[in-house]
């Protein structure tokens, strides 16, 4: 176990079996690393079999034999999705449909049958969800705003539910909306069926960092190693000047909200740090002065939201580490070189 737990048993016994939803994705497969290293088996689930077979290779290599399994889940809104994998939660919509009736249900629905199937299994003690940064907050361009975990994204569900048409500039709010509600609804399920597991919710930030695989799209991900490959920029308009977080710590923190017993029907900010995509520039010029980048983008702007962080560094620590992995360390990663 490489966290400090000050003592305490785990709210998790070592060595129990954990379900990671969506294992292939992103986020996922580094949630599922973070697990093994800490000395816990992982049943994921993923859409087809396909993407379960390189996850089963990458960490039973790494790991060893009995360590990982996956399970097909091909349609997470469907009632009962889940039964058979818990009978032994991190996926979502990430198409970006301007349609609201298209993702919103869709996300609540998946949220809502994996914590129902866990409640119907006495053996589940703890359940994590992942939220977003969306669900409390939108980036806020050179504006100064203080940011809580008291705070829900109501703004943004406002816009995603306004009557048609539904254009392509009401995607973000469409997906903000989708975590939003799926997080809400979160809380709703457990107030009212007070289920045998305790809650905790992870809300990272644009998260960057090591993709574990090359058979993994990476999402997020992909966008520095484009940059650094092949310079092109376009993308980038659509991603605002907003916080980031280093995918690793945000698998450290679903693990801490799974196992230490002093975390309870929390919601966790894995906010690390502001960013924009020029700060992103400087730091490969820095870390790779023979190659050339594109310019500087003219007129970006800082997110300026103000946000205590502090709590999840508290977590980090008791893995050894000395608070958020830092944007430069990151970049590098992500390279992959």
């Amino acid at each position: 176990m490489n966290y400090d737990l000050k003592g305490k048993s785990p709210a998790i016994p070592v060595g129990s079996l954990v379900l990671v939803t969506g294992i292939s994705g992103f986020i996922g497969s580094h949630v599922a690393d973070q697990l093994l290293q800490a000395g816990y088996r992982v049943r994921g689930t993923t859409r087809s079999d396909d993407k379960g077979a390189w996850v089963r290779d990458l960490f039973t290599k790494k790991y060893g034999e009995g360590k990982v399994e996956t399970v097909v889940v091909s349609d997470m809104a469907q009632e009962g999705a889940f039964d058979e994998a818990i009978k032994a939660h991190v996926a979502s919509d990430t198409s970006f449909s301007p349609d609201p009736n298209k993702v919103i249900p869709v996300a609540i629905a998946g949220a809502v049958n994996a914590a129902s199937a866990a409640a119907r299994q006495p053996s589940v003690k703890r359940f994590v969800h992942t939220s977003s940064s969306t669900a409390v907050t939108s980036p806020h361009l050179d504006h100064e705003v203080t940011i809580s975990t008291d705070q829900w994204n109501d703004e943004e569900v406002e816009i995603a539910w306004a009557p048609p048409p539904y254009n392509p500039d009401r995607s973000f709010s469409v997906y903000s909306a989708s975590k939003t509600q799926a997080e809400q609804e979160m809380w709703k399920f457990v107030k009212e069926q007070k289920p045998g597991f305790v809650l905790n919710c992870v809300l990272p930030n644009f998260n960057f960092g090591t993709v574990l695989s090359d058979k993994q799209a990476g999402s997020s991900a992909a966008a520095i190693k484009r940059i650094y490959e092949t310079g092109d920029m376009e993308f980038t308009h659509r991603i605002l000047p907003q916080w980031m977080v280093d995918v690793q710590d945000t698998a450290r923190l679903h693990v801490a909200a799974l196992i230490d017993p002093d975390v309870e029907n929390q919601r966790i900010l894995a906010f690390a740090h502001p960013f924009n995509f020029n700060d992103i520039l400087r730091i490969l010029r820095k870390l790779y002065p023979s190659k050339e980048f594109p310019g500087d983008i003219e007129g970006l702007g800082h997110d300026l939201s103000k946000i205590d962080n502090r709590p999840g560094v508290e977590l980090l620590k008791k893995f050894g580490r000395p608070g958020w992995v830092s944007l430069e360390e990151t970049v590098k990663d992500n390279v992959g070189l």
